[in-house]
């Protein structure tokens, strides 16, 4: 979208999205140099926005509470086996596993935050504990898959797809006839 479209549809609409702000940041970054037409939609758009005929919505800023209690919780686990085997895990991979498992805690303040580390810490630290420790059995069932993985759909898995699809139908509805 070009910097005229982006200040037409802020005019248009009273407000400057965050992926609006981000485009034209992106398109001036972008240029060598603009044309007057962009110098003039963008002077059209900072007298908008100083008149308050357009009002640029600020970012949310959010956290989840979850991923820094997870995050802590694992590395203390970690740190303990490490110390005492020769076993290498994974932290992130563990910390994602866990999260997957995990009701996620938002919060937009430090206020909100801190509520939700401490309802975390009276109502959800066990189940915390339970999913992190089932994480780190994982990875040690399962250590260094790393390039062992093979993707979900190969390049060529449309086909087995399709064949898999139709043995289906072919169990679940056999006196289907095909036209």
């Amino acid at each position: 979208m070009s910097i005229e479209k982006i200040v037409e549809q802020a005019l248009q609409d009273g407000y400057l999205t965050p992926a609006m702000e981000a485009e034209v940041g992106r398109i001036c970054d972008n240029a060598s140099e603009l044309s007057i037409e962009e110098y003039m939609a963008l002077d059209r758009l900072m007298g908008a926005l100083l008149t308050g005929e357009v009002v640029a919505v600020p970012r949310k800023q959010f956290i989840n509470v979850m991923e820094e209690l997870v995050l802590t919780e694992a590395i203390a686990r970690v740190a303990e086996i490490e110390a005492t085997s020769e076993s290498s895990l994974d932290v992130g991979d563990i910390a994602a596993y866990a999260l997957n498992r995990l009701p996620p805690l938002y919060a937009t303040t430090e206020e909100g935050a801190n509520y939700q580390r401490q309802r975390a810490r009276a109502e959800l630290q066990e189940l915390i504990s339970q999913q992190v420790s089932e994480a780190i059995g994982r990875n040690l069932d399962q250590p260094n898959v790393g390039d062992n993985r093979t993707p979900f759909l190969a390049k060529n898995a449309g086909n087995e797809v399709l064949r898999q699809v139709s043995t289906l139908l072919q169990v679940y509805a056999p006196s289907f006839e095909q036209k």
